[in-house]
């Protein structure tokens, strides 16, 4: 039977994502592909205590919740937020289904078809996807090192008249890039002016590999500036907890809260209770605190090992970032080079990496590719490191 499915599932391209993951499901290939944590980081154990915490509460523990989330939590998480500049109460919180679910509600409660929404160049990927589910249009803002540029996002604010700009400031995925104060401020400002609502994704944000470092979070750069708040922030416990407890949340205006909760109620009525209930039993008596510390160091120890070993020929021909936070380096290939091309020579050699291209939503700088350097165990970076070598050392060849 041939079945007429709507335009906008029609249109939308398959997740990279999906079969970037694939790929580390086989043996043969050491990936450096997926967004994944390190799995030697979940604190296993704690979890499985927090769940018997949460079971030993009784059958009402399996009960149905609220959509806006376990109470409990969202007190919680009141106080974790406001450490980071992020000042707000539990009316203002609503936990999802990870961060992924968050973008999502947003896109689908304030886009209308034919909408535009401003990005970075290039941006998270997975951003890409939900926004065309909601049918809206994206327009690329030109960026560096230090976030967008001021000049080129208010020409595009100016032209698109945008409902909204995403962003990913701290640590970014792909990039792995940390906006500076003044990018902030003037993101802040000219959104205001132009009156598009921020969106500010930060699931890497606390990851942070100098623990001294203070990064001042675009929702407390927004309420700087006085009246009514004009940042969404955006989290989740999936890099810095375990991804499988699936917990993220969205802290804002008010308005853009309720209509979240509304359409969220329509999609899934509430993220798991148990999973919330488990989180905060985990975080209320753990040291989540001293564990960020600790995958953060872990995670600049990998970064740098795995920088220490591409060196020499044939990594001279590549240029990279050095990140100081999250899990990704940005590397950058001649300019005539195809980092498609590039992979397919990687996987018959048994590695693995993410192209560039699925990170524009415009014409992709196809000689781009990122690399995860939290995933794969250290013991065996040299040999993936050794075999993706032997790929680019093959491409250059011709």
């Amino acid at each position: 039977m041939e079945r007429t499915f709507a335009k906008t599932i029609s249109r939308a391209k398959s997740s990279a994502v999906r079969e970037i993951l694939k790929l580390t499901q086989n043996s043969k290939v050491l990936s450096f592909a997926g967004g994944l944590p390190a799995e030697d980081s979940f604190p296993a154990e704690a979890i499985r205590e927090a769940y018997e915490r949460v079971f030993a509460r009784g059958a009402g523990a399996l009960q149905y919740g609220l959509t806006e989330g376990v109470l409990a939590l969202r007190e919680w998480l009141t106080e974790f937020l406001r450490a980071k500049g992020v000042e707000t109460s539990p009316d203002k919180l609503l936990v999802t289904t990870g961060s992924q679910q968050a973008i999502d509600l947003a896109f689908r409660v304030m886009i209308d078809p034919g909408d535009y929404v401003l990005v970075e160049r290039p941006t998270y990927l997975a951003a890409l996807q939900a926004l065309s589910l909601a049918d809206g249009r994206v327009a690329e803002v030109d960026s560096d090192a230090e976030g967008m540029l001021p000049d080129d996002l208010e020409a595009k604010l100016r032209e698109f008249r945008p409902k909204i700009v995403y962003v990913t400031p701290t640590f970014s995925n792909p990039g792995g890039k940390l906006w500076s104060d003044e990018r902030r401020r003037a993101l802040a400002e000219l959104a205001r002016r132009y009156g598009a609502l921020v969106i500010e994704d930060d699931p890497y944000g606390d990851i942070r590999f100098d623990p001294n470092l203070r990064v001042t979070t675009l929702y407390e750069t927004d309420a700087a500036l006085g009246g009514e708040g004009n940042a969404l922030y955006l989290g989740s416990f999936s890099k810095t907890v375990a991804p499988a407890l699936r917990t993220g949340f969205a802290a804002g205006p008010e308005d853009v809260i309720r209509m979240m909760e509304k359409a969220k109620q329509a999609s899934d009525l509430h993220s798991s209770g148990v999973d919330q209930l488990a989180l905060y039993e985990l975080v209320t008596q753990w040291d989540l605190a001293g564990h960020i510390r600790s995958i953060s160091a872990m995670y600049r120890e990998r970064m740098e090992r795995l920088t220490a070993h591409m060196t020499g020929a044939p990594w001279e021909l590549l240029r990279w970032n050095r990140p100081q936070g999250g899990m990704f380096l940005w590397a950058t290939l001649p300019e005539s080079w195809v980092a498609v091309d590039l992979l397919k020579l990687a996987v018959e050699e048994g590695a693995a990496f993410v192209p560039g291209e699925p990170f524009y939503a415009g014409e992709p700088a196809r000689n781009t590719l990122r690399i995860n350097f939290t995933h794969t165990p250290p013991a065996l970076v040299p040999e993936g490191l050794e075999r993706l070598a032997r790929a680019i050392q093959r491409y250059a060849q011709g």
